[in-house]
């Protein structure tokens, strides 16, 4: 449930587009070329990796490493190298549901939504990769096939910003629709963000977590501070998001906030389970938040991992 709160999506024109993509590359990306530095290969490293040779155990190489079919066959251990493919495909699954119309703070998901959309493929394509999206608001709409450049940003935030939303209500979001044809449609290995609130049906779990098989999955969940706690307000219309059923609630009262809280609390604890059983990291954006500073922190987190998967077991020494 929402308090009904409703901001109209922004008109998509080329000129629109190309005006938010500039007032990204003033704000947001010149930060972000600051504060990540060496972070990006970490934030969008390569997804895939060559054998490119072999060569002799040093003492303190990563004994995981060690070719032990080629160790036999010559006698001595030796261990592989690999190059890395530095290219990076990424998709993203843009929820345009109902529910991310939301906003109680001047700003609404959907715009959240679309600026992360303009950021993460503005900063892939300048590397020379390439992005695509699949868009979803009572099914899916649009698939916009993986490219790089400039213009095709362009072209990928005017379609975001410019899908409407269902009239009325539809059906309820089935997120795990939207993951099943992406399976489908991602042949390649790639970077997935998928750019939701997932306030959807029960049962996505099981496909987001067959998408990360492949895939380096990475949920982007749309917040609003409205939607995590109810204020004391008196009497007010609530509004089910998806459904259109419509309550008045007195917010006043403790005990109702009291289960607010606890639903809401519930429902967080199955949202970390789910995205945790299908092994995809998290990246929390707020509409009263900068999105720079979610970024940044992103990265750091991703930072640490590797460091930790990398490191943080100690490699078995030959002696």
């Amino acid at each position: 449930m929402r308090l009904v709160h409703s901001a109209e999506p922004r008109v998509s024109t080329a000129q629109a587009a190309e005006t938010l993509l500039q007032r990204i590359e003033w704000t947001v990306l010149r930060r972000l070329d600051g504060a990540l530095q060496g972070d990006y290969r970490t934030l969008f490293r390569g997804l895939g990796v060559d054998l490119a040779d072999l060569r002799e155990y040093q003492h303190g190489d990563d004994a995981r490493t060690i070719d032990w079919n080629a160790t036999a066959r010559l006698g001595l251990p030796h261990v592989r190298q690999h190059n890395e493919d530095r290219e990076v495909a990424a998709w993203f699954l843009v929820d345009l549901s109902e529910s991310v119309n939301f906003g109680s703070s001047g700003t609404t998901k959907r715009a959240l939504a679309v600026d992360f959309v303009a950021v993460i493929a503005r900063l892939l394509t300048r590397h020379g990769n390439r992005a695509g999206a699949l868009l979803y608001t009572d099914g899916i709409d649009t698939v916009l096939p993986a490219r790089g450049g400039r213009r095709h940003v362009l072209h990928l935030i005017d379609r975001v910003a410019g899908t409407a939303p269902v009239q009325g209500h539809g059906k309820p979001t089935q997120l795990g629709e939207l993951f099943a044809r992406a399976a489908q449609v991602i042949k390649r290995r790639s970077m997935v963000f998928v750019v939701s609130d997932f306030i959807s049906e029960p049962g996505w779990g099981r496909t987001l977590a067959y998408l990360g098989q492949r895939h380096d999955v990475i949920a982007v969940r749309l917040r609003d501070v409205a939607e995590m706690t109810l204020p004391d307000l008196g009497m007010v219309m609530m509004e089910d998001a998806e459904t259109g059923q419509q309550l008045f609630v007195d917010t006043h009262d403790a005990g109702f906030r009291k289960r607010f809280a606890g639903l809401t609390a519930k429902r967080e604890s199955t949202l970390r389970a789910a995205l945790s059983q299908a092994g995809a990291d998290c990246i929390e954006l707020s509409t009263g938040d900068y999105l720079a500073d979610s970024l940044v922190r992103f990265a750091r987190l991703r930072k640490r991992r590797a460091r930790l998967a990398s490191g943080g077991v100690p490699a078995a020494r030959m002696k």
